[in-house]
């Protein structure tokens, strides 16, 4: 090596160790934090994919149309929904007048580690119409799961 690499070599490093420094303070300080808690975030994992079957399927309430996706739902639910009768209008959309799509929105935790309220987003758009509803879907951990219990509309 000549002298004059032996100089550079020393900057050159610090000079390395100065950019991985930084690199690694600004991964650091752009990270989102999760504000969610645990609950919700394991709830709302159990209402995307249900409502993600259901919007793929035919939602007009039968009890056929159910059985696919009673893994989601409580027992209580399914107990309710078992008793009526087969309907135009979808319980999980509260509305015979099917939405086109939706977003899980909002999670508020009622009960630590058993109960969340979750906001569904519902949306028709077509050439002649721009809508948006909502409705709160309360998911209850029970044995071990995060299952649906309740659909109101707003």
């Amino acid at each position: 090596m000549s002298p004059k690499s032996k100089v550079q070599s020393p900057k050159l490093r610090n000079v390395i160790v100065v950019c991985l420094l930084l690199t690694a303070v600004c991964q650091l300080n752009c990270s989102i934090p999760n504000l969610e808690t645990p609950e919700c975030s394991e709830a709302r994992n159990t209402v995307k994919e249900f409502y993600s079957y259901h919007f793929g399927n035919d939602m007009k309430f039968t009890k056929e149309n159910l059985k696919p996706g009673e893994k989601f739902l409580s027992n209580e639910l399914k107990q309710k929904l078992a008793s009526q009768s087969d309907s135009a209008t979808d319980y999980f959309t509260a509305t015979d007048d099917y939405p086109k799509a939706f977003r899980v929105g909002s999670c508020e935790t009622v009960e630590p580690n058993k109960k969340v309220n979750i906001q569904i987003l519902l949306f028709w758009k077509s050439d002649t119409r721009s809508e948006q509803r909502e409705v709160r879907v309360e998911v209850i951990r029970e044995n071990e799961n995060w299952l649906i219990n309740k659909v109101e509309s707003k």
